[in-house]
């Protein structure tokens, strides 16, 4: 059985998907036969072949292996709002006991399984549960994306408290740098890395345009994971 990486943020537009692209990237330069899914996703265009997500479809693009989209992604829905809030309008209810078993299976076939959740880590999925229940039914190991901006220091160590409640390891986290013009984002930085209790995986630059995210995994370094 594989590791399984989860991959949360501290929130919505933190770049999770780049971050976790690029990880999946930089885990393979490094050896390591990774797959990856996105259980949830809301925000999906129709096309001839049904609901995709971006995020998703480059989750499967980067993977070490080309998987079925159903399996990467099982859970689609179109409008751009809260997953739970979604699946309530679509008539469905996001079966997390699927997913657990989907992952499992993935997970056996590879080094690394990287999952990457939807929005924070306390959206919902369903009337009781949320993205932190998943994680924990995974028995998922975190790495926690951080959007360089103004508030990411609070919003990072609420998240880190919340995932530390969960009795889940926080594995490391990723800076991204997703606002360029941010004010004193070295001492933001140094804050973090003092104050998360564990170690930086590296930090993202802000790009102007859309990257190769093999590019960018050349800023990560994951053998702590």
């Amino acid at each position: 059985m594989g590791r399984i990486l989860f991959v949360t943020g501290t929130d919505t537009g933190c770049g999770k998907t780049f971050a976790g692209t690029a990880l999946i990237h930089a885990l393979r330069a490094r050896g390591r036969q990774v797959l990856a899914m996105k259980p949830v996703a809301s925000g999906c265009e129709m096309t001839p072949d049904g609901l995709r997500n971006s995020d998703a479809l480059a989750l499967q693009s980067a993977a070490s292996t080309l998987l079925s989209y159903d399996r990467v992604n099982p859970c689609a829905f179109a409008p751009a709002i809260a997953p739970h809030i979604a699946a309530a309008r679509a008539g469905v209810r996001i079966p997390l006991p699927d997913i657990i078993a989907t992952a499992r299976e993935l997970a056996a076939q590879c080094d690394v399984l990287v999952v990457e959740g939807v929005g924070g880590w306390r959206v919902p999925l369903t009337d009781a549960e949320e993205v932190a229940d998943l994680a924990r039914q995974l028995q998922a190991g975190v790495i926690l994306v951080v959007g360089l901006r103004l508030g990411c220091i609070n919003h990072a160590l609420l998240t880190a408290q919340a995932i530390e409640a969960d009795a889940l390891p926080l594995l490391g986290w990723i800076a991204n740098r997703i606002d360029p013009g941010m004010d004193q984002p070295e001492a933001n930085l140094a804050t973090l890395a003092a104050r998360l209790g564990a170690p930086c995986l590296g930090c993202l630059p802000h790009y102007a345009e859309t990257v190769d995210p093999r590019a960018a995994a050349e800023h990560l370094n994951p053998s702590s994971l």
